[in-house]
């Protein structure tokens, strides 16, 4: 399905060392650094600077990293697609969870959902969420993935090429820092971030964060506003190590164990749901049919 190699690499890469990564593969360094050569030789590539003091990859290295990751994923779960396709049994629904898109909201539905349909059976897969993680996965939803529970509006959905099923509509809160001062309080005022850096997503990335966004620099021009490009852990790390402020939902209040989302007496809010194909499985659209249901009870 994959070149084997990238799984090398990838040991390659985590341990830092031929002599490391041997030892956990249970094979030679002369076979490790041999694999190594062959992939680099096959891609037409340099993966890794080696120096007297270690390994260190690339910028083409760093690259194939990232992706190597998704694609020996990609790769399992297409056997296990295909493994599932020969089962009589296909009211299965996978529902796709990261850290930013986690399931908890969803599974708080989940007993009501059964309720209504006692022959569905889920399953939980994990993706990393990077930028090119998410744009495929949207676009691919129905293949790997049924569903994922997140913020959207009209302007991802028809980027991304996807369909979404509204259930509420989440406040937008600030996330801050354990150690912040503001991290005192239970309930923010929007004069708590004068002064302060909040981080926004980019305009054009959803018009309710533009809404927010807006009414912030005509009404509250204290607050310094941020923008960043993408949703991942990197700026979660942002906000706790620079003490900056981040706009959050509440579902996302585990996401980083150093960060507190309080609520914000503004009146501000997006919607949350289930994305999925625009065209669903049947077992799918009875899914949706019932998280409908069970949302609005």
């Amino acid at each position: 399905m994959y070149n084997p190699q990238l799984e090398t690499f990838l040991r390659v890469a985590d341990a830092g060392s031929f002599n490391k990564a041997a030892e956990e593969s249970y094979i030679t360094s002369t076979a490790v650094i041999k694999q190594i050569n062959l992939l680099e030789e096959s891609l037409g590539l340099k993966l890794f600077e080696r120096t007297h003091r270690g390994l260190h990859l690339t910028k083409a290295g760093k690259s194939l990293y990232q992706d190597s990751k998704y694609i020996i994923q990609y790769c399992k779960d297409s056997v296990t697609r295909a493994k599932n396709a020969m089962q009589e049994d296909s009211n299965v629904i996978r529902i796709g969870t990261s850290p930013i898109t986690p399931a908890q909201l969803l599974m708080q539905l989940w007993p009501k959902i059964q309720e209504q349909c006692p022959d569905i059976k889920f399953q939980i897969i994990p993706f990393e969420n990077t930028p090119e993680n998410a744009s495929e996965i949207l676009r691919n939803l129905g293949k790997n993935i049924d569903v994922v529970g997140g913020i959207f509006d009209e302007t991802m959905l028809d980027l991304r090429s996807c369909s979404g099923l509204e259930l509420s509509r989440e406040p937008l809160c600030c996330a801050v820092s354990m150690h912040h001062p503001l991290a005192a309080k239970d309930r923010l005022k929007v004069e708590d971030l004068y002064g302060e850096n909040l981080l926004l997503m980019h305009r054009e990335w959803s018009r309710y964060v533009d809404k927010l966004r807006d009414d912030l620099w005509k009404n509250h021009s204290q607050i310094h506003i941020i923008d960043f490009d993408f949703y991942d852990v990197n700026i979660f790390n942002r906000c706790e190590n620079g003490n900056d402020i981040l706009m959050a939902i509440p579902g996302w209040a585990n996401v980083h164990p150093l960060l507190k989302v309080i609520p914000v007496e503004w009146e501000h809010h997006i919607p949350y749901g289930l994305l999925h194909s625009p065209q669903p499985s049947k077992t799918v659209e009875r899914f949706l049919a019932a998280a409908k249901a069970a949302a609005s009870k």
